[in-house]
């Protein structure tokens, strides 16, 4: 009698991304994770997105979706990631732009990126949202603060030079790796904080 072993079904990660400066951050999460394999992504873009993709790197909607498992039409609000039935892991926005925080954080759920934040958010699923402004206004900053306290993560992309990136793609990876970290991904691509020693307490050290 033969048995037939079951495949582990691959854990979903749903990616948006908006009309912010930043694409590589979308871009650059959706690379890392058909490399670590075992993810299913749902990429949804805004067409402001595309337009910012297509000014920073070249790439256009064809080219972005080619990058995805599962490409959803912004508009299509029936699409299955509208509905807390669709089991993911959650949502990152990346980059997401300040309109976009403004209707998460107000629960618009005007186009399918909102609508999906908007589910995660009621699932208590984990939504991160990769905020590129500044400075900031308060009205901003009013609703990073709704967002929290709704559970939601902002997580502004900001360089830990402590990582001794020496690119901009360094910094970029950091960024992502730490993003990823967020959602259990397990990867081994960004460095790791060690603790640091300071030059007094290495003089000692070598004195003893």
């Amino acid at each position: 009698m033969s048995t037939s072993r079951k495949t582990k079904p691959a854990r979903r990660l749903i990616v948006g991304m908006t009309g912010a400066s930043g694409s590589i951050y979308g871009i650059r999460i959706l690379e890392r994770l058909r490399a670590i394999g075992g993810w299913e992504t749902h990429l949804v873009v805004s067409d402001a997105g595309v337009l910012n993709a297509y000014q920073e790197y070249g790439m256009d909607r064809k080219a972005l979706h080619q990058l995805a498992d599962v490409t959803h039409n912004v508009r299509d609000i029936g699409a299955t990631i509208a509905s807390g039935s669709f089991l993911t892991a959650g949502m990152v926005i990346a980059p997401c732009s300040m309109k976009t925080l403004a209707a998460v954080a107000h629960a618009m759920a005007d186009n399918l990126i909102t609508r999906a934040s908007d589910v995660i958010l009621k699932e208590r699923r984990r939504l991160v949202l990769i905020t590129r402004e500044a400075p900031l206004n308060l009205a901003h900053i009013r609703n990073m603060e709704a967002v929290t306290l709704m559970g939601g993560i902002i997580f502004p992309p900001v360089p830990a030079f402590y990582s001794g990136g020496k690119t901009i793609d360094d910094l970029v990876n950091h960024t992502v790796g730490r993003v990823l970290d967020l959602f259990d991904v397990e990867h081994e691509s960004i460095k790791r904080w060690a603790g640091v020693t300071g030059p007094e307490q290495n003089g000692n050290k070598k004195r003893k």
